[in-house]
């Protein structure tokens, strides 16, 4: 029997140290990384936040920050170290020869440029074609990544697309040179469940067809159980563990590894207590709303629907999640509930005060009953105050006395984890998972009866997601809250949800228990999100 053949690596990092400034919480970013990355074959580099996963990506992308330094190893390719190349050598590289594919496309789009323009530029740049060959080839990358209706699409500009359709011409822009190989940062993390796995089919695909060596950076072992050949796992920038997927994802051998994998959500929902009996916290009945945006010249105006008759109920001590993909309108139904907008039509009741019919200091005096956890808490707190006041602000303004919203601010951030100290200190200076911490600190200043999470832990590693799902769960039993739980991520739902409402455009097209909602899903939008998650019928899952 003939052995297969052995193929050299388009890339060998090599004892990769790279240094973090003096007064870093650690001495090195990446401490002495050696991996391959191999032609025809996806590697999945995999840690929580601060492993290391991405300054390894920006060292092979020669895009390291000014404030680190390489103080050892080398990145071989193409018969020379990279880490020796000056900027006109990273020029002749970068997109050419190794491309990149960033985690949010919108920041990394230029929103100003049409979609077939920047992908025009990548061949300018490297001064390749005539203009009329490059717009040709841009259209033809616009139908080689799947974009609906390309000749519109590269006519189009950023804001226009879904969250998906950027991700493609994203892919379509890294893939324009054809290179040898394609860094993908986190490419799907912000992606509902059928777009991310329409992205993996396609990075997956993509690879295949042209043979690329492929590093995929993520903290999601879903993903990695879908698209992963081979699994590095990085800790405080040191690979802890590597081999196959099927080895790592079924035989992990490190703790670490082991409890990463312990720590990413069941579909299995716990057996939760009956809801016969509880009073009802919030009616939401038959809310509608429409938005108009203006076509511009001589284009209708475009309205979409985001509610349509949407109604439910939250009981006293009940978590009702809401799910859909990007659009869906779950984000509109919760600023409804809120009243950070007002609906056409419909009504929120909290007791005997129907939210929608009230302003001013009437709408003020109720607000303290409902609150919300936002998504991202470094963009939704002040950065230049300090965290005792950013929790304390909101009984001061509803009249409390200051040193007694202090002292509660103190008790509220015991009651979330976090020490006293962190009371001088500003968010910057927390972690992702702290931040949140703090986020919901300031919701429960008020003492409010309900909680509004709008996917408050979709930009978290799964362990710390675990862990603040732990927290939610605890304080909804120790205060008696209720909560409407907003995701895109069914596995999260399954855990920290009573029952689910499914949204598909603007409408609640399925309302159960959640383990009868998972058993036996009727609707088929249902059926084809859950069938969407990633790593079902993986090495991992039926182990």
């Amino acid at each position: 029997m003939t052995a297969p053949a052995i193929v050299a690596p388009a890339v060998a990092i090599k004892n990769l140290r790279i240094a973090l400034p003096k007064g870093a919480e650690r001495p090195y970013a990446v401490d002495g990384i050696s991996l391959d990355l191999v032609p025809g074959e996806i590697v999945c580099v995999v840690g929580e936040s601060g492993s290391g996963k991405s300054m390894c990506a920006h060292a092979l992308m020669g895009l390291l920050p000014d404030t680190v330094s390489t103080e050892t190893g080398e990145i071989s390719f193409d018969g020379g170290d990279l880490l020796k190349l000056d900027e006109d050598g990273w020029r002749a590289v970068r997109g050419r020869r190794i491309a990149m594919v960033f985690q949010e496309p919108m920041t990394a789009l230029n929103p100003l440029m049409r979609i077939g323009d920047q992908m025009m530029e990548m061949f300018e740049a490297h001064d390749l074609l005539t203009p009329k060959e490059r717009r040709a080839k841009a259209l033809g990358l616009a139908r080689e990544v799947g974009l609906p209706d390309p000749e519109r699409i590269v006519r189009a500009y950023p804001h226009q697309l879904s969250g998906g359709q950027r991700q493609r011409a994203m892919i379509a822009m890294a893939l324009a040179l054809e290179p040898a190989v394609l860094v993908a940062d986190e490419p799907t993390t912000a992606l509902d469940v059928t777009t991310q796995a329409q992205i993996l089919k396609l990075i997956r695909d993509l690879q295949r067809r042209r043979n690329m060596a492929v590093m995929f950076i993520t903290h999601d072992f879903g993903v990695v159980s879908d698209i992963a050949d081979r699994v590095v796992v990085l800790r405080y920038g040191k690979v802890v563990e590597e081999g196959s997927a099927a080895e790592v994802l079924t035989r992990p051998q490190h703790d670490y590894t082991k409890a990463l994998l312990a720590a990413v959500p069941s579909m299995h929902p716990p057996v939760r207590a009956p809801l016969e009996g509880r009073a009802k916290a919030v009616e939401v009945v038959g809310l509608d709303k429409t938005y108009v945006t203006s076509g511009g010249w001589f284009q209708p105006d475009r309205k979409v629907r985001a509610a349509n008759e949407v109604s439910f109920d939250i009981h006293q001590g009940e978590t009702l999640g809401l799910v859909g993909e990007s659009g869906s309108g779950k984000s509109s139904v919760a600023r409804l509930v809120m009243q950070l907008i007002k609906p056409d039509r419909g009504s929120v009741r909290l007791g005997e005060s129907d939210l929608t019919q009230l302003q001013g200091r009437a709408l003020r005096a109720e607000r303290h009953r409902i609150q919300m956890i936002f998504q991202d808490p470094f963009a939704s707190l002040n950065p230049r105050r300090k965290v005792g006041n950013i929790i304390s602000d909101g009984p001061i303004a509803h009249g409390a006395d200051p040193k007694v919203a202090m002292q509660r601010a103190r008790d509220l951030l015991g009651m979330v984890g976090l020490d006293v100290g962190a009371m001088e200190r500003y968010p910057h200076e927390f972690s992702g998972g702290q931040r949140q911490r703090i986020g919901i600190a300031r919701a429960l200043a008020l003492d409010p009866e309900i909680i509004v999470a709008d996917e408050a832990v979709s930009a978290l590693d799964v362990s710390v997601q675990a862990q603040v799902l732990a927290l939610l769960e605890d304080l909804k039993a120790r205060l008696g809250l209720s909560m409407l739980f907003i995701t895109h991520d069914l596995r999260v739902a399954a855990q920290i949800c009573d029952r689910i409402a499914v949204m598909q455009r603007g409408v609640i097209v399925e309302l159960k228990p959640t383990a009868e909602l998972f058993a036996n899903p009727e609707h088929p939008y249902t059926r084809e999100l859950l069938a969407a998650v990633p790593g079902q019928g993986s090495p991992s899952k039926a182990a």
